[in-house]
Order: C-alpha cells, then structure tokens, then sequence
C-alpha cells in the first residue's frame, strides 16, 4: 500500500486534522461527509453494516418501492440508509428531507434526517434536526452522540465532550460513544485523555476495527510508533501497519521542521 493512502484507513476524514493539531497547533476541522463509524454516531443500521452489494441490492429494492409509493416512512428509511451507504448523500437528504415534512413528530425520521444533513455536510441544519429528534425527559444516546458529532465538525470540542459524556449516562461503556470522545479529545489535543478512552473502546470484543485504527494513530501522535504500529498490525496486514505510521512519522517530522526558526537574515557588514 502506498503510503499517502493513509488517510483512507482512518474512522473520519477529520481526524487528519488532529495531525494538525497536534503537531502544528491548528484548531480547525476538516469538513467530512462522513459521519458513520468511529468519529460518529451509531446508526441503527449504519452505512458500514452490510456489504457493498448488498447496499446495492437495497437499492434497486427499496428504490422501487419508493418511486411507486414515496410516502412509506419504513421503505424510504431503507432508501435512504440504502443512498448512503452507496455514497448518493445529497439524495439520501432529499429523501429524508420529504419524509420528514410528512411526518414532522416522528423522532426516527428526524434522527435519520439529522444524520443524513451531517454526512452531507450541513453541521447547523443537522443540530437543529437532531435537536427535536429526541426530548430530555426521553433522550436517545445515538443522537446525543450524533450531535456530539456535528459540534465536534463545528470545532465546538467542550459542547460535543459534554454530549458524549451525557449519553454514557444512558448507555455505560457504549464502544461506539467512547471512540466519539476519544477522537473529540484528540481533536482537542488532549491526546492522554484521547487515548485512555480509545483504549476503553477497543476493549470490547465486538468494536469495529477502526477504533484500534483512531487508537494507533493518537499513540503515534505522541512519538510512540513501535506501539502504535503494533496496534495497527492487529487489522491490517505488517506492511499496511508499517506504512501507515511510517506516513505519521514522516508528516509529524515535516510539521517538525516547518515550526522550527528560520534564521535572520543580516545585512552584509552588519553587527550582532
């Protein structure tokens, strides 16, 4: 594997920015459509679940059944996760975006719907749409997480720490919500608590195996790459693990160099 496919491994596209926040002090966050898998919320039935055929399968399937019938909440739902996993975000809105103003109380729909906004990038419309998504004397972990998602794309880290940490209340140790706020941490650069809370996530059997992934980056963020690479080596294949953080090493030691100080230039004959 070439080692500028790096990035391709990682749970998010926005986790190329905890490199930059760590090693060049930025604090800003890529803009992703993705928000499925470690650095977000967990859907019912994800967009990662199933393979690709199968999605594709899906599609034809619940796509006719939609254009013969659109006003079916469970068979455009399908649609939609069906649109999604298929890479089609802009439809999977406009899908979701129809149901939802036919049924305006329905929590899934509007669960859905939110997430949907967020893969395709629309962060403030999303927050308002997860917002009635659930109530607080009846509110849902995924979409606290799910909002915790969003804010974290917003660069608001604290708010979406603080939503995470609501919906561990709701649901203990939920793998899924612990590798949200452990990425949300390293975003932060707060790569020790980012850290421990990755490795509560990977500890549990059935995690997916992006999470060790999120795990051996942040631990190479901190310079210890024999570890890191170790990790990784548990998914991948020795070579991949191999590549991947020698990627790391080399783009921490460029971010490296670009701070260090460039010498002043004198005028010839000056003096110091």
């Amino acid at each position: 594997m070439r080692p500028n496919r790096f990035p391709r491994l990682l749970a998010s596209a926005s986790l190329l920015a905890v490199i930059a926040a760590a090693a060049a002090g930025c604090q800003t966050i890529s803009p992703t459509a993705e928000t499925t898998g470690a650095l977000a919320p967990a859907a019912a039935a994800a967009p990662g679940s199933q393979s690709e055929a199968a999605w594709r399968r899906d599609l034809d399937v619940y796509g006719a059944q939609y254009h013969a019938d659109p006003t079916k909440a469970d068979v455009a739902l399908h649609y939609a996760q069906a649109l999604r996993a298929t890479g089609q975000r802009a439809q999977a809105v406009a899908v979701l975006e129809r149901l939802s103003m036919q049924n305006p109380h329905d929590k899934n729909v509007l669960a859905e719907y939110g997430r949907a906004l967020a893969e395709a990038g629309d962060y403030e419309q999303a927050l308002d749409v997860l917002g009635r998504a659930h109530s607080p004397d009846q509110p849902d972990w995924r979409v606290l997480s799910a909002q915790g998602a969003v804010l974290d794309q917003l660069g608001r880290h604290a708010e979406a720490q603080r939503y995470y940490q609501t919906a561990l209340k709701i649901a203990p140790d939920e793998p899924t919500v612990l590798s949200n706020l452990g990425l949300s941490y390293a975003l932060s650069k707060d790569l020790a608590n980012a850290e421990a809370t990755l490795r509560r996530a990977a500890e549990h059997r059935a995690v997916d195996p992006r999470v060790r992934q999120n795990l051996a980056l942040v631990i190479g963020l901190q310079g210890r790459f024999a570890e890191a690479e170790q990790i990784a080596s548990a998914d991948l294949p020795p070579d991949q693990a191999a590549a991947n953080i020698a990627y790391l090493r080399k783009m921490l030691a460029r971010n490296t160099d670009a701070q260090k100080p460039k010498p002043v230039a004198r005028a010839a004959g000056g003096t110091s």
